[in-house]
């Protein structure tokens, strides 16, 4: 029985045209995957069908579900049928979740502006939607607040916000983007046996081909605001035959071509490190206590190597990196950059931190907003004796803008003029401009799309080649890690638990752990991969 058609659907906001003649069905228990780039329409027309448009937005064509024509619907009948008839996860839970208002009072909420019923009535049905979730009220109280979960905790409470009054139908935007993978996999299980439970359409939306590929029943593939293939999963996998599905089935499983390879010489030595946190004491006498959050690392990075670390959330990755970086104390062990040490008694050593930089995860939230891209890329500058000026500086400047292959004029912008991939090769383009020796990348990839990621990528080989760079690169996604780095640590629990050349350990994985995280990323078939090695 189809639960969701859509015809035709057209939509310009203020004129301007951003989805044109979309059409697509969801029956009642199917997966529909939507694939595309950002801006391709993805989340657009999913707002459609909410009808949770901005203002000046206008649509043509039709949507109907269970029978209600959605485009003629007043807005009284549309706020009574979202969460009742649809719902929609989001891809960020802690912007989707009120930070003052316990979970379970958030869950019984969406039950109360729905129904008339008491309080005691609705936390109790939201307790049942939590535990449906994996969230037992044995476990996670309904008292507790959004900033004490972790974040696939989060995004069981939004999607137990989502199916508290059972809908038909469930949107679920990117729902995993930014969870590592045995998170990714639990959610993403968690979606399909709830749309089996309760017969129930699910509309997943991702930019990850892997992802939807193991889940989806039917996929849809949009580019700029139109669908350009669609067709059952299996079939549509092995007989794509537009160049835009080919590229991205092409991007989704990309290894950079890379001419450099690490030398003898390690560059940073890593041994023994420690670094402790104090937790809140136990009961009023008791002495504070200790969590430790790195355990005794040690490991080497050679000159011009690509070293990857991979680990869940929580793992002490980060921990480490500040560390390296001379911004976070360590309790034991040593930390030398070509045999000069990070720090010098309690503060690190300037002459070794300026030859390391890092680029972030989100360069958005890494840069601030109100400075032109100049001043952005020259930041690391206040790490030198005697930083350029003038004439010089701008130099520096347009010769770092090009090396990531931006303009110079590009100088004079801001921010928020930039895509995102177009912001992360400016963020490393601030990570060049003082020369490094190492470059730590956090995430560098994991929230750009797949053949923006395939880009940058690239880029980071290329700059690798001419520059002599060393990275490590620091990802949940486990396909990036594979395809571009020359040896891999696992780390679980703040400890190195395997270590070695990076297919070896993918390929024949020797820690239970390490065999966890690999059997848990989403990885497109065997001949699905061979057809995109082909193209």
């Amino acid at each position: 029985m189809t639960l969701l058609r859509i015809d035709n659907l057209s939509l310009d906001i203020h004129g301007t045209p951003i989805l044109r003649d979309v059409s697509l069905s969801v029956d009642a228990g199917q997966i529909v995957g939507v694939i595309g780039e950002s801006g391709s329409g993805k989340s657009m027309t999913a707002f459609a069908v909410m009808q949770l448009l901005p203002q000046g937005a206008k649509c043509a064509g039709r949507i109907s579900l269970s029978g209600h024509e959605i485009l003629t619907l007043t807005e009284r009948h549309l706020c009574a049928m979202r969460g009742n008839e649809v719902s929609m996860v989001f891809q960020e839970p802690m912007t989707a979740l009120n930070p003052l208002k316990p979970i379970g009072e958030q869950v019984a909420e969406t039950i109360m502006i729905h129904e008339r019923t008491s309080r005691a009535d609705a936390m109790a049905r939201a307790a049942d939607a939590l535990a449906r979730a994996e969230l037992p009220q044995d476990r996670f109280p309904l008292s507790r607040y959004p900033h004490e979960l972790s974040g696939g905790q989060r995004q069981r409470v939004v999607i137990a916000m989502a199916i508290a009054l059972r809908p038909k139908l469930l949107i679920a935007d990117e729902p995993t983007t930014a969870l590592d993978v045995t998170t990714q996999a639990e959610i993403l299980r968690l979606l399909k046996r709830l749309a089996q439970e309760d017969g129930m359409g699910l509309l997943l939306i991702s930019h990850d081909l892997a992802v939807v590929a193991d889940m989806a029943d039917h996929i849809v593939i949009m580019r700029k605001g139109e669908v350009v293939e669609q067709g059952p999963a299996q079939t549509l996998l092995r007989e794509m035959r537009h160049p835009y599905s080919l590229a991205l089935l092409a991007a989704s499983d990309h290894v950079p071509d890379r001419a450099g390879g690490p030398q003898d010489a390690p560059l940073l030595r890593v041994q023994g490190v420690v670094r402790d946190y104090p937790t809140p004491r136990q009961g009023l006498w008791g002495a504070p206590g200790t969590f430790r959050a790195v355990d005794g690392v040690s490991f080497d990075i050679k000159r011009g190597e690509n070293l990857g670390l991979v680990g869940e959330s929580g793992c002490g990755k980060s921990t480490l990196t500040r560390a390296i970086l001379g911004l976070e104390q360590i309790q034991g062990g040593t930390i030398e950059l070509d045999g000069q040490p990070v720090f010098t008694g309690q503060k690190p050593n300037r002459a070794v931190r300026r030859r390391m930089q890092v680029v972030f995860q989100d360069p958005y939230g890494s840069f601030n907003p109100r400075w032109t891209v100049a001043r952005l890329i020259c930041e690391p500058f206040h790490l030198l004796d005697d930083p350029p000026t003038g004439a010089a500086r701008d130099a520096a400047i347009a010769e770092a803008l090009e090396s990531v292959g931006l303009h110079p004029a590009d100088a004079g912008k801001y921010i928020h003029e930039f895509s995102g991939g177009q912001r992360q090769r400016i963020a490393i383009a601030r990570a060049l401009i003082i020369q490094p020796d190492l470059i730590i990348l956090d995430e560098a990839v994991s929230a750009l799309d797949v053949s923006v990621r395939a880009q940058v990528l690239d880029l980071l080989a290329d700059l690798s080649d001419r520059f002599g760079l060393t990275y490590l690169f620091i990802s949940h996604d486990l396909s990036v890690v594979r395809s571009i780095t020359d040896r891999v640590l696992v780390m679980q629990a703040g400890k190195i638990v395997e270590q070695g050349q990076t297919e070896q350990v993918f390929a024949h994985p020797q820690h239970p752990y390490t065999q966890q995280l690999i059997a848990a990323a989403p990885q497109l078939p065997e001949d699905v991969r061979k057809l995109a090695h082909e193209h």
